[in-house]
């Protein structure tokens, strides 16, 4: 330890009196944080993006602090880029979000690939700050960029037999490294990634086709160009990179429920009385805070409660 003397010591350099007092607690909540997004990355923050214009939706804002957008953007989980939280923000640089498309099929009346610029018109977009919460205990505060996912879907009219709907992410090796051989076989997971939702899930007013972040399209460790953002469901339930959208009768297979059924269910919604079978789901940390704070139901959103009368949200995880 290094001791100055009081004649070396600038004002600037002193310990504030009640961090000093509450020092082991601070360690505690420092060690507990060493995976935080600044001790993750380098330290230097991600180029600004290509500005993207929305109207904010005030309807939608939050009491809780926005987490900075480098925390955003530096500690992430997209497993295509590698099993570690740095590794998105690290590895993307290669990746090309153009050209891009997204093909919409299955059980609809009007099947259509579309391509990203048709996209970005599909709707006018709007920002909307949504808590995001991560399944590992983790959370953020994050301002999105998009459109109501129900805006695409009755563009395509599902049929009378669609009942869910499945998003796959790309597979391509050579920008995802993730995906190559070897790389990342925790739990045997399959390529493409994919997710599902219920259909009156997907057509939830909450339910957002995302195209942005922090006021510029989204970066490519974040999910670039496109993906679906669900605030109140666990993160891995946010497919990123979405190259088709399929429509379907029979609930879909999702990858973490593929690789790991007994921790990860197909629903998947944020309830604190739930435990993963590893830890509990009661509290979680929000990045950039060392305090656990106690999880909401439904992530806060209780307006998605009345999807799930009747069913059995321990078997229905």
């Amino acid at each position: 330890m290094l001791i100055k003397r009081g004649g070396d010591i600038r004002s600037g350099e002193i310990t504030d009196q009640a961090l000093y007092l509450n020092r082991r607690a601070f360690m505690v909540g420092a060690a507990a944080l060493a995976f935080a997004p600044i001790m993750a990355a380098a330290g230097v923050p991600p180029p600004a993006g290509q500005p993207l214009a929305a109207t904010r939706n005030k309807s939608f804002d939050l009491p809780d602090a926005m987490t900075k957008f480098q925390d955003a953007t530096t500690y992430n989980n997209f497993y295509e880029f590698g099993v570690n939280k740095e590794d998105p923000s690290q590895l993307s640089g290669s990746f090309k979000p153009r050209p891009w498309k997204v093909q919409v099929d299955g059980l609809v009346q009007k099947p259509k690939t579309f391509d990203l610029d048709d996209v970005l018109k599909m709707a006018p977009l709007e920002e909307r700050v949504y808590r995001m919460r991560c399944v590992e205990g983790w959370s953020m505060v994050i301002p999105w960029i998009g459109f109501p996912l129900s805006d695409l879907i009755k563009r395509v009219e599902p049929t009378g037999s669609a009942k869910y709907v499945e998003f796959s992410t790309l597979v391509d090796p050579a920008q995802f490294p993730g995906q190559k051989k070897g790389i990342f076989n925790f739990g045997g997971l399959d390529w493409p990634y994919t997710e599902g939702l219920r259909l009156d899930e997907a057509l939830h007013p909450l339910t957002l086709m995302t195209v942005g972040m922090y006021g510029q399209v989204l970066p490519n460790q974040n999910g670039a160009p496109m993906r679906v953002v669900v605030p109140w469901k666990y993160g891995f339930k946010s497919a990123k990179s979405i190259v088709r959208i399929r429509f379907t009768a029979d609930e879909p297979k999702t990858a973490w429920n593929k690789a790991a059924p007994q921790e990860y269910g197909f629903y998947s919604n944020v309830n604190p009385k739930v435990d993963h079978p590893r830890w509990s789901q009661a509290t979680e940390r929000r990045i950039g805070e060392f305090r656990r704070r106690e999880t909401l139901m439904w992530n806060g959103y209780d307006q998605v409660a009345s999807l799930y009368t009747g069913m059995d949200l321990k078997k229905q995880y």
